[in-house]
């Protein structure tokens, strides 16, 4: 019997959680004071958005004369409130800072350059609203943009509601750009009401200030939550966005449809970008907001939040789908087809509201950063894992905050206007531009058998240390699941998944397959690695031997490359697959008819599928190593002993005698391998295939001819 499938709502906003701890924050003296209070502010995003925000903190500091000079410290620009640490923070002399409030009018080059002459020159550079934080006369100061407050000031009678609620405890400020003007309007705004406790900036943020940092958190919090009171004291009774219009389906149900979907929607979007990374959210919120009757709909208002827009777009994809009247293969043209219109529309929006300013910047990969499957879920695009992630918490920001001003009477972005003039700003793009550059595999999804040791695990690490999100697959679970934490310690959230599999098994391969595209959307590269050997004369080679040998070595790679290439053509944008072969699929020789005919039928097998994936664009090559003990497990087993009996050495012996019998006379190791295939893997082999690749310092015999 099928289990019932939950109803899903949206979670409502509400009162924040104070996180104040008075025996650690009394402990604290200085800078570390604010550090303390960021965090606190940052734990929260339903308070202050990943990467959002800014806080400041006034006091005195002794300059390059020896003087003790008035100061202020400014987070700087692009850090996140939740980890950012002292050395996060700008101190900027504050006396110089305030000549400027006699000013009318600054440009913004102006403005930055000015604000650098202010600072240390090693300090990070600060927030863009560095001089909002100089001009207004407290010790403390956070601006943040808390999800109540966002909503309040983007329903259609905010200012009201704002002052009915508030009083004349705030400064009501409509919509402007971040910068000299606004700071300027902000202190000309409380000099006039000098009893303010507040500035709520429409369709932006929240303001708040204190003479100590505990008060400026109690304040930032007492506003956040009456806003949300004030919300709910509004808000229809009616089922949040019109209620479900389209029954959410399960999560198997939803599995099926994203495994034929996701390589669709991923090599769609692969026309835009060549760094493309998908993540699923299948959360409670997520499904309610997609399969609701208005969430689509209000989704194209626009972006609610200046934070929210510069990762999500001015709007998301919503396509239109019933998952129960509609199939996989129909979902996989609705977002085809949805990409190729969002496209063209961005296309557009960048064209027309281009200025001067912005343009000196590129438009950016047009595709979508937010999809919206009805049904389904949500479906986020990022150039990486993080990236992706980092989306697609910021639009359950945006979820929030458009269902709660719906609720509350509606919801009102900022103009298409508004919205380019924040997202190609230079001050903004300045923020995306401390990002690291991306590397050769950035955004590409590798598949790796047999990476649990040896050659295996050495390509899993360094197609990761080139960018590549690695599936590290092995028949060895605890091996695979080693190396795929290892990965993720060094490169980061949900760079690595582990998976148990035995690739001689069809449905194990299929799986193992899956396991990737429903990860990160797709598959990218794909390498064979998954190795054993044998060694004994053909008379003692039984046939369970010979079926075993040939089963992993040939009928697996087999299985691999077949599940791989059909997740390669459904996602239509080429491909990578690299064999490791050997010396011996090549070269005859004594004692090894298991080994080294499997090895020959896997080397047959990649040419021949080089033939047929180029119609399509997938490259398949080979590697050919030879002698590689270090790390393996093959060399590990009987295979060691086999060998050096059949040369007359010592186990001991066997390197050296590797090392001497080559043309170049050097070891080969896994890493060395490693580095063939990551070549075959990228860019840089592009219009190579079906070629075969010595590593194996040169062994005359095994030239390819």
């Amino acid at each position: 019997m099928a289990s019932a499938i939950p109803v899903y709502t949206i979670s409502p906003i509400g009162a924040p959680k104070s996180r104040w701890e008075p025996e650690i924050a009394d402990s604290l003296t200085g800078l570390d004071q604010l550090v303390y209070r960021s965090n606190l502010l940052g734990a929260d995003r339903a308070v202050a958005n990943q990467g959002g925000g800014n806080t400041s903190m006034k006091g005195t500091a002794v300059d390059h004369t020896g003087s003790e000079v008035p100061v202020v410290w400014v987070k700087g620009s692009g850090s996140d409130l939740a980890t950012i640490t002292a050395s996060g923070f700008a101190e900027l002399r504050l006396d110089d800072l305030l000549l400027l409030k006699t000013r009318d009018e600054m440009p913004d080059d102006e403005m930055v350059t000015y604000i650098r002459h202010c600072m240390r020159p090693d300090d990070p550079r600060p927030s863009i609203e560095t001089l909002l934080h100089a001009f207004v006369p407290a010790q403390h100061i956070d601006h943040t943009h808390p999800d109540s407050i966002i909503a309040l000031t983007v329903t259609p009678g905010a200012q009201k509601l704002a002052e009915a609620t508030f009083g004349d405890e705030i400064v009501w400020i409509p919509w402007a750009r971040p910068g000299f003007a606004l700071a300027k309007e902000i202190a000309d705004a409380l000099d006039a009401n000098p009893s303010a406790r507040a500035v709520l900036l429409e369709k932006h943020g929240l303001i708040t200030w204190g003479e100590t940092s505990e008060e400026t958190y109690a304040r930032t919090l007492e506003f956040v939550t009456r806003a949300a009171d004030a919300l709910e004291a509004v808000s229809s009774d009616a089922p949040p966005l019109g209620g479900e219009k389209v029954v959410p389906i399960s999560d198997g149900d939803a599995e099926a449809l994203l495994l034929e979907a996701l390589p669709a929607l991923r090599g769609a979007l692969l026309a835009e970008s060549e760094h493309v990374i998908l993540e699923t959210d299948r959360s409670p919120d997520a499904i309610a907001f997609a399969s609701s009757a208005r969430g689509p709909e209000v989704s194209q208002v626009g972006s609610p939040c200046p934070d929210h827009l510069i990762q999500t777009k001015h709007k998301p994809l919503a396509i239109d789908f019933d998952p129960p009247t509609q199939g996989a293969e129909e979902l996989a043209e609705r977002l085809a087809e949805g990409v190729s219109s969002y496209t063209s529309w961005y296309q557009d929006y960048y064209s027309r509201n281009m200025t001067d300013e912005s343009r000196e910047f590129p438009i950016d990969p047009a595709g979508p950063r937010i999809v919206l499957v009805p049904g389904v879920g949500i479906i986020a695009v990022g150039q990486d894992a993080a990236r992706a992630r980092f989306s697609r918490d910021l639009y359950h920001r945006a979820i929030a905050v458009e269902t709660s001003a719906d609720r509350a009477g509606g919801f009102a972005s900022l103009t298409e206007a508004e919205a380019f003039h924040i997202e190609y700003w230079p001050l903004e793009r300045y923020k995306l531009a401390q990002a690291p550059a991306p590397n050769e595999l950035t955004g590409k999804i590798a598949l790796v058998t047999g990476a649990g040791s040896g050659i295996g695990r050495a390509t899993a690490y360094r197609l990761a240390a080139l960018g590549a999100h690695v599936a590290v697959a092995d028949i060895n679970s605890d091996a695979a699941r080693t190396v795929a934490k290892e990965i993720v310690s060094a490169h980061g959230l949900r760079r690595a998944v582990n998976i148990d599999v035995d690739v001689r098994d069809e449905n194990a391969v299929t799986d193992m397959v899956r396991r990737p595209v429903l990860e990160w959307g797709g598959l990218d590269i794909v390498v064979c690695s998954a190795g054993v050997a044998s060694a004994a004369p053909v008379t003692e080679t039984s046939i369970d031997e010979w079926n075993r040998i040939h089963d992993i070595l040939s009928r697996g790679y087999f299985l691999t490359a077949r599940e791989a290439f059909r997740t390669l053509i459904k996602q239509g944008h080429g491909g990578s697959l690299i064999f490791v072969g050997s010396k011996n699929a090549l070269v005859a020789g004594a004692n090894a008819s298991a080994y080294s005919s499997a090895k020959a039928a896997s080397l047959h097998l990649a040419r021949v599928l080089a033939d047929e994936g180029g119609a399509h664009g997938i490259r398949v090559n080979t590697v050919n190593p030879d002698a590689v003990l270090e790390g393996s497990g093959i060399w590990s087993s009987d295979w060691k002993t086999a060998r050096a009996i059949a040369y007359n050495v010592s186990e001991d012996d066997l390197p050296s005698y590797y090392r001497e019998r080559s043309v170049l006379h050097v070891n080969v190791y896994p890493e060395d391998i490693a580095e063939a295939i990551a070549f075959l893997a990228g860019p840089r082999a592009l219009k190579s295939t079906g070629n075969v690749l010595n590593v194996d310092a040169g062994i005359s015999a095994a030239y390819p001819r």
